[in-house]
């Protein structure tokens, strides 16, 4: 498991957006991954399905982040 926060944003996407984003250049890898993890700091929510599975709530996060990305 990658310990950088890019590396570790893009294992919590899931196979399509990971070749999206990974396709993108590094600084704007580098933007998502930071909101990724503000969203993963900030939500109540996740903190409550982090207990339950850390890889899920790294997933929603992630959809989350994607989404706000997208419109």
């Amino acid at each position: 498991m990658s310990t950088n926060p890019v590396g570790r944003f893009l294992a919590a996407l899931d196979p399509e957006h990971r070749d999206t984003v990974g396709g993108r250049p590094r600084q704007e890898q580098e933007r998502l991954a930071a909101a990724w993890e503000r969203e993963l700091a900030a939500d109540d929510e996740l903190d409550t399905l982090d207990e339950l599975s850390p890889p899920a709530a790294e997933a929603e996060a992630a959809r989350r982040v994607l989404g706000r990305e997208s419109g």
